[in-house]
Parts: C-alpha cells; sequence; structure tokens
C-alpha cells in the first residue's frame, strides 16, 4: 500500500493531486500540521488580529444591549441598515461549502475532496456569523425565542406568512445540517489523529470526537449511508436557503424589492460570493502549508470557472432588472434605477457593477484563472462587489419610497462598522482555531485519490 504510484500518461487536465504520493505520506503530510507543526509567528499575528476584532464585536454588542439600536444608522424610511445587508452578505458565503461538499459529492466530482473540509466549515462559520444580526436588529434580542412557536401562555404566535419567519426555519435547519455533515465527515480523520497523537489528552480528545471508530467494514457501511444521505438532505438547501432570504424582498410591494427574478439571482449570487471566499481561504493555506501537491492548479482553476459561470448569470440578472423597470412601464420602478445611476448613491452602484461584472472577466484569461495572486485579488474584488449589491438593495430601494416626504438618508455609524468588521474577525479566528486543532484538508477522501493520481512524463 505505501508503494510509489506507477507513472500513467498525462490528459490534458491537471491531476486532482500531485503524484509521488502514498497513503503514509498523505496522512503523515496532513496529520503533522495538527500533530507536530510548531505554531508559526504568522499565524500568532493573524489570530491575535482576529482575535482583536472579535473583542471590539463585543464591545459592540454590550454598548447594543446597553443604549438600542438607535446606536446604529437605521432611521425612517431606512429601517433596514447593516445588519441585514449584512446577513444576507454572510449567508452567501455559507453557500459554497454545502455545495462543494454535498452536491459535488453527489455528482461524484473528485477535485471537491481537497477543498471541502475548510469549505464546510467556513460555511459553518459563516452562517454563525450571519445569525448575529437579525437576533441583534430584534431590539430586544433577549425575546428573540418569540420567533419559535412554542406553547405559550399570551397565545402570542409567529405571523408564519412572512419570509421574516421563514429565514428562522430555514437559516437553522442549514446550519444543523452542514454542522452534523461536517462532522460525520470528520470521524475517519479524527480517529486517524487519536491513533497517531502523542499526547494523552489529545488521545481523549481526539478518541471521544471519533465515538469509537474502528474503521470496519460495518462502520464504512453505515458512515458512507450517513454521508449520502446527509448530502442528499443538504442539496436542496443550497437553494431553498437563499431563496427564502431573497423572498424577505421580493413578497414585499416597496420598489426595487418585489421582482421574481429574486430567488434565482439571489442564489447564484449567494454561490458567486462563496466561492470567492473559498478563494481567499484556499490560497494562503496552500502557500503557508505547503499544500501545493493537494490543492492544485485543478481546484484552482475550477472554482474560478464557477465563480465566472454564477457571475455572469449575475450580470444577466442586473441586465434583467433594468429591463423589466423600464419595459414594465411602472413609474417607481423606473425612477428607482435612474436613482441607482443618478442618485446620492450613484458611485456605489457604478463601484458594484466593475466589481461584480466587469473585473470578473479577466477570468476568460486562462494564466489568470491560474494564477493565485490574481485570483486572490479578483475573489477580493468580487466579496467587496457583493457586499456592496446588499447594500444597494436593501438601502436605495428604501430611502426614496413612493412619497416625496418620506424620502431620507443612511448614514452607518462606527457601531455598524465595529460590528460587521467585528464578524470578519470572528469569522477569521474560528478558521485560524480550525487549521490549528482539526486536519483542514480530508485525510482519507484524499487517499481515495491515489489510484486516480496522474504523472507528469519525464
Amino acid at each position: 500500500m505505501d508503494e510509489p504510484l506507477e507513472e500513467v500518461e498525462v490528459g490534458q487536465r491537471a491531476p486532482v493531486i500531485e503524484p509521488g504520493y502514498t497513503f503514509t505520506t498523505v496522512t503523515d503530510k496532513i496529520s503533522s500540521i495538527v500533530l507536530t507543526r510548531p505554531t508559526s509567528m504568522g499565524w500568532l499575528v493573524g489570530f491575535g488580529i482576529s482575535f482583536l476584532l472579535t473583542m471590539m464585536l463585543l464591545y459592540a454588542i454590550g454598548y447594543l444591549f446597553l443604549r438600542g439600536v438607535g446606536i446604529w444608522g437605521v432611521n425612517i424610511p431606512v429601517g433596514w441598515g447593516f445588519a441585514i445587508v449584512n446577513f444576507v452578505w454572510w449567508i452567501g458565503i455559507g453557500h459554497a461549502g454545502t455545495l462543494i461538499s454535498a452536491i459535488l459529492l453527489l455528482l461524484r466530482q473528485s477535485w471537491r475532496n481537497s477543498i471541502n473540509r475548510f469549505a464546510e466549515a467556513m460555511t459553518l462559520f459563516a452562517v454563525a456569523a450571519a445569525g448575529l444580526f437579525p437576533i441583534l436588529h430584534l431590539g430586544r434580542p433577549w425575546l428573540a425565542y418569540w420567533l419559535f412557536p412554542y406553547p405559550n401562555t399570551m397565545n402570542y404566535w409567529p405571523q408564519f406568512r412572512s419570509p421574516l419567519v421563514w429565514d428562522v426555519f430555514a437559516v437553522s435547519t442549514y446550519f444543523t445540517i452542514s454542522l452534523v455533515f461536517w462532522f460525520i465527515g470528520l470521524i475517519p480523520d479524527l480517529a486517524t489523529l487519536r491513533d497517531r497523537a502523542d499526547s494523552r489528552a489529545a488521545q481523549i480528545i481526539y478518541g471521544i470526537l471519533a465515538m469509537g471508530w474502528r474503521g470496519s467494514a460495518r462502520h464504512w457501511h453505515r458512515y458512507e449511508t450517513a454521508y449520502l444521505l446527509l448530502a442528499g438532505l443538504a442539496t436542496p438547501l443550497v437553494l431553498s436557503v437563499h431563496t427564502v432570504v431573497s423572498f424577505d424582498f421580493a413578497i414585499s410591494i416597496v420598489p426595487g424589492w418585489h421582482t421574481t427574478i429574486f430567488p434565482p439571482y439571489f442564489v447564484a449570487g449567494a454561490i458567486y460570493s462563496g466561492f470567492a471566499m473559498v478563494l481567499m481561504l484556499a490560497i494562503p493555506i496552500r502557500k503557508f502549508y505547503g499544500l501545493e501537491d493537494f490543492i492544485t492548479e485543478r481546484h484552482l482553476q475550477n472554482s474560478a470557472k464557477v465563480m465566472l459561470a454564477t457571475g455572469l448569470i449575475v450580470a444577466y440578472g442586473y441586465a434583467i432588472e433594468a429591463f423589466m423597470g423600464w419595459y414594465s412601464g411602472n413609474t417607481y420602478d423606473q425612477f428607482l434605477f435612474w436613482n441607482r445611476l443618478h442618485g446620492p448613491y450613484h458611485a456605489w452602484y457604478l463601484l458594484l457593477l466593475v466589481c461584480n461584472i466587469v473585473i470578473p472577466q479577466v477570468l476568460w484569461i486562462g494564466k489568470l484563472r491560474s494564477s493565485p495572486f490574481f485570483l486572490f485579488l479578483i475573489s477580493l474584488d468580487i466579496l467587496i462587489g457583493m457586499w456592496l449589491e446588499r447594500f444597494i438593495i436593501v438601502v436605495v430601494s428604501l430611502h426614496r419610497d413612493f412619497l416625496n416626504s418620506s424620502w431620507g438618508m443612511y448614514y452607518p455609524t462606527r457601531w455598524d462598522w465595529m460590528t460587521y468588521f467585528g464578524t470578519i474577525g470572528m469569522f477569521l479566528a474560528a478558521m485560524f482555531l480550525f487549521v490549528r486543532i482539526l486536519p483542514m484538508i480530508s485525510i482519507f477522501e484524499m487517499r481515495t485519490l491515489l489510484p486516480q493520481a496522474e504523472v507528469k512524463p519525464e
């Protein structure tokens, strides 16, 4: 089992895993990052900055509880501000993890195996960050349990015809299934860490988490059955969760929201930003941990192609939105588009078009699709553009409504920015801990790729 692979002819596409690895060397390289690799100064600096941002988030939340949502920039008519903008942005980022893990597993795409583990972790941390904002936006977050249909003496039930209530169940279901799916996939690797750990404490902790895994045929049969069933459950969630989020807007009568294109448009945008975040994580990880043989050029190329495809769908959504505003003959929809181009937030809208449509077109160039540096910059550009898109949808649609007398402006305060950047710090701190405590690449799935690895001819 530990003999090197024989050389075979190379096809046109890059290999899933670079040649020359055996079962033992794959296990050693991935497990050593957690068990034996010393903590680098770069990791300590990165985690320290992320931790400070997380402390800033806790300070902002504490002050919010003390003073109320008046510290934010929300007002009349812009009752939805950064809280909803950031909620939709974070939920979108979490979509790529489930797409890579569940849908690509069902489609038997082997290239997912190198990036699915940290993409799943990214989903969990992004959804956790997203879940903070609706609770904080309630004004009285300690009464958040009113959203659930619990038996109560006051007969106070949620309005189940409201998509805001659907969000509670959709996001909580999505988080639960994603968490179970992620943990089930970790069990064989946790057993590997348990057997290879030197310290008694690590053996006990990983042993408890491995839940008695011994790698028997019965264990593998039950594992594969459970993993496949969870993948089947998670697949419709990719489409349903952000569709429900889009209903928060589409079911209203506000110009710019009341449109049927929002569900597919939101789902495509979620996958667009989600894969951008996957690349922003994968590129530094493969560089600093020397994983270029596992996260290969093929993974970067495929992720870039998915971004290019979903970016074109998003561009189509922008075009249809503008066309229907003109074609409908509705005065308010026509004014909304004019306001986006010429109103007080026009610079943000133009920047959004540049970030989401113009710059990503360089992904048609093969050399740029293969360049980690340019892919990192383009992914950062897409994340900024998708955040701007959510800002334009929420704020610009609200700040000039049907009546001129109700027009107003929205200016985010420092507390809005502190909360937003604080959630980014929380997300990154969780990722830093994840790569040090758990295997960021699936060991057993990478081992299954060894017979498929292609070797370059001499």
